[in-house]
């Protein structure tokens, strides 16, 4: 007769800290991608990588408010995994030969959409980390101020902070001594607020409401 002990189940993350993760690994990679074509918002314009950044912050945040800031700490730090591995992806399907038969079209345009010199790309990891990092800080702290209940007001206002150093960090590293960028910076920084105003308010609302039924249904 078989005496050893039962096996204790393996430990499970909670099921919104599980699908949030999967859904952040993605966005890091995409933000890239989208960030090469520029948006028209009326009078404003920024680079298309915002929308998936912005979400990038949004669920930063709903992590830090639903599972603690070291959780969330810990997902932007593992975030540099698919980010890291999707640029060294790049760098070798753009390092291999093309197949003849590739619509011409397409030939000249891959290079373009996806490719990125090492400076611009370095200049993305760094204000990748430090940003999001500052973004959750700023979010936790918020929580024991005058602002801890309302959710919506602390993601606002750690999305705001976070996406101007962003923008600091982004065009100093990949355009100092190259172009002007004092306007650059400008332009960018005001559609940036403008759109953390108006989106992740209502975000982080329905990402933390939605990780809270997610996870009481077990």
């Amino acid at each position: 007769m078989d005496a050893s002990p039962p096996s204790t189940p393996a430990s499970v993350p909670a099921r919104s800290l599980f699908i949030l993760s999967i859904f952040y690994g993605g966005m890091v990679c995409i933000a890239g991608v989208l960030g090469v074509k520029q948006v028209a918002l009326g009078p404003l314009a920024v680079e298309a990588g915002i929308f998936a950044f912005l979400l990038l912050v949004v669920m930063a945040s709903a992590v830090a408010e639903l599972h603690g800031r070291a959780a969330a700490d810990a997902l932007v730090r593992w975030g540099f995994l698919p980010l890291i591995a999707s640029a060294l992806l790049i760098r070798l399907v753009l390092a291999l030969p093309t197949d003849p038969g590739m619509y011409p079209p397409a030939v000249e345009a891959f290079p373009i959409v996806v490719g990125q010199g090492a400076r611009m790309m370095i200049a993305g990891l760094i204000s990748y980390g430090l940003s999001q990092t500052l973004n959750v800080l700023i979010f936790d702290k918020l929580k024991g101020g005058g602002v801890g209940r309302f959710v919506w007001l602390r993601g606002m206002i750690a999305s705001i902070v976070s996406q101007i150093a962003d923008t600091v960090m982004f065009i100093t590293i990949s355009f100092y001594g190259e172009r002007e960028i004092l306007g650059l910076m400008g332009g960018q920084m005001v559609t940036k607020v403008v759109l953390s105003v108006i989106l992740v308010p209502p975000l982080i609302t329905l990402f933390v409401a939605w990780g809270r039924r997610a996870d009481a249904r077990g």
